[in-house]
């Protein structure tokens, strides 16, 4: 459905509703209906989801479709370097959201390994990541108002890095200075190649940056959402 603020160049599918919980339930039900599309084909499939308290009926909602869970693969596409226990961990959150109900049985890949640092812990990462399935069958991402999606941060030292579309590095370590915690993040060249990819936004404001972030689509380190909004790309909003 499209709204009249809103014209999505051609190849880019909205999915406008009414409420988060209408829209939560619409990208839930599209999500499980490609998991369970590509579990006919494959032997596991892979699901990546970001953090934050936009996806949470989401979560819910997906929790409870009935799928193979026990053959797929979870993770999250960034995480803040804290502990499972803080209020800021996106893996608390994905933990009590997600991988419940009929998920509990996925299978989860957890992106905060040990070290002080994301990059004292980039090794571990990659060493847990080393049996996901790739590529990535579904990536669910949100988006800030500085155009910043998973960490790929604007301000971030590290951000050329992470956006070389022909890295084979899988993660990569964030340290932007606008925010409270370090990072670490899936890497754009990992990320663009999902075989499906939505946005999930939340707000008047995400609306506004979109429109923003479409205005100069090739101005990638500015508002690193750009990278994704290509052909294929489904664009799930609520007010």
């Amino acid at each position: 459905m499209r709204t009249p603020e809103m014209d999505l160049p051609p190849g880019i599918e909205a999915h406008f509703g009414a409420s988060a919980q209408q829209v939560a339930l619409d990208l839930a039900g599209t999500v499980a209906t490609f998991l369970e599309g590509r579990l006919l084909k494959a032997e596991r499939v892979s699901l990546a989801v970001s953090g934050g308290s936009t996806p949470v009926p989401f979560f819910h909602a997906l929790s409870l479709k009935q799928l193979d869970w026990g053959r797929v693969d979870v993770l999250l596409a960034d995480e803040r370097w804290v502990g499972e226990t803080d209020l800021a961990s996106n893996t608390r959150l994905v933990k009590e959201n997600l991988l419940r109900n009929n998920a509990a049985a996925a299978r989860y890949f957890s992106l905060k390994q040990k070290g002080s640092t994301p990059e004292e812990g980039l090794d571990a990462v990659k060493k847990e990541l080393a049996t996901l399935t790739l590529p990535l069958d579904v990536l669910i991402l949100g988006m800030g108002n500085d155009g910043h999606t998973a960490s790929l941060f604007p301000d971030a030292p590290e951000l050329a890095h992470a956006m070389d579309a022909q890295s084979r590095n899988l993660v990569a370590a964030m340290t932007p200075p606008s925010q409270e915690q370090q990072r670490i993040t899936l890497t754009y060249a990992l990320m663009h190649g999902a075989r499906f990819t939505a946005l999930h936004l939340k707000g008047n404001d995400k609306l506004a940056t979109l429109k923003l972030a479409l205005s100069q689509p090739d101005e990638l380190f500015v508002m690193p959402v750009r990278g994704f909004l290509k052909p294929g790309l489904q664009v799930f909003w609520s007010p």
